[in-house]
């Protein structure tokens, strides 16, 4: 079994966890209107991925059926 030899000292050991921070998600702009949306994801303001509407409005979609 692995046991230390010596005691880590606190800077060193406070070194090593110093870069345990949250990073922001990366977003870009949504080709269809320009607003921010994560990458890889439907937008979640017009309802586009990959230039196809994904995501029908409720609106336009009650419209249809009446």
């Amino acid at each position: 079994m692995a046991v230390p030899k010596k005691k880590l000292s606190q800077s060193r050991q406070n070194s090593r966890r110093a870069n345990w921070r949250l990073t922001a998600p990366k977003t870009v702009a949504c080709p269809n209107c320009r607003e921010p949306k994560l990458t890889h994801a439907v937008c979640p303001t017009c309802g586009y991925y990959k230039g196809r509407a994904v995501v029908v409005e409720q609106d336009k979609a009650e419209e249809k059926k009446a």
